[in-house]
């Protein structure tokens, strides 16, 4: 193993947490082929491992957009007093739109209750779009034929953790505001070699250098957040693409801190995405119940 490090200037609760500040207690109405860096390994293809840490993940959002659509799975946990929350979600996203669909699963307990001991419902439907999300089969009083659109610059988290999933662009563009990072070396990852890297992301750098369409979302985070830090593991493949990042985000609930971490999965690069947004008849505009 290879560690090298960079840097660049300078329970029921734990449930109800995470579902309060996120999926359920919402109320507010080509492949990246000139990405590669380093020197040739004698293979006729540029090792990824001799690029410079910080630029390698400064543009693993780029090579994304260049990759074009990808299949996804995501987690979201988070754990207080011995019990652990765990959210999954599955579905496809397109970089160069910056527009995705998942299907989002909320757990259930022995007694069938989800996450904010209601009970447990069809999976969630989430459109992932720049500035927006949206959320059909959301429960809390909404009709089941109608949408929920929620304006993700209004956010506190700026939908890093509301949706119950981080946005997969913004989950890469905060990778540029990486500032203390270790290459910690090679490994496998569903059968594809990969290279790690951990490090810490500052919220408001990542912010700084965002494209335009995840700005307003990662300014939104890095106002609500506790901290501006958020530690992160990131593996690419040996086309700079991100396969797999898991970030570690904090913010304030009540009293406490609320620790989570969030997982994102890329794989099937290439895959024609297809995302329509719902008519505005189709949006629902009355109130929404507390989880």
């Amino acid at each position: 193993m290879v560690v090298q490090q960079y840097r660049d200037g300078g329970g029921a609760r734990a449930a109800r947490a995470l579902a309060v500040a996120g999926v359920i207690a919402v109320t507010a109405g080509c492949f990246g082929g000139d990405a590669r860096s380093g020197a040739s390994d004698g293979s006729g293809q540029r090792s990824l491992a001799a690029g410079r840490p910080l630029d390698v993940l400064g543009r693993a959002a780029d090579v994304l957009v260049e990759a074009g659509g990808a299949e996804t799975r995501t987690s979201m946990e988070t754990a207080a007093g011995g019990t652990r929350v765990t959210i999954r979600g599955q579905g496809a996203y397109d970089f160069r739109r910056q527009m995705g669909r998942l299907k989002v699963v909320l757990p259930t307990d022995a007694a069938g209750k989800d996450a904010a001991g209601a009970d447990g419902h069809r999976p969630i439907t989430e459109l992932l779009a720049p500035g927006a999300l949206y959320m059909k089969n959301r429960g809390a009083g909404v009709p089941d034929d109608k949408w929920v659109r929620i304006d993700t610059t209004t956010l506190k988290d700026g939908n890093l953790v509301t949706g119950g999933v981080t946005d997969p662009m913004a989950a890469a563009e905060l990778l540029r505001g990486a500032d203390d990072v270790t290459y910690v070396g090679e490994s496998e990852l569903a059968g594809v070699m990969v290279h790690h890297y951990r490090g810490v992301a500052d919220l408001n750098r990542a912010t700084r250098a965002a494209s335009p369409q995840s700005r307003g979302a990662l300014g939104a985070a890095a106002e609500g957040f506790s901290e501006d830090a958020v530690p992160f593991d990131a593996y690419l493949d040996e086309d700079g693409r991100l396969r797999k990042v898991r970030h570690r985000f904090s913010f304030p609930s009540e009293d406490r801190e609320v620790a989570v971490v969030s997982t994102l999965l890329l794989y099937g690069f290439g895959l024609p995405v297809r995302v329509t947004l719902p008519d505005e008849d189709a949006i629902y505009t009355g109130e929404i119940r507390q989880g």
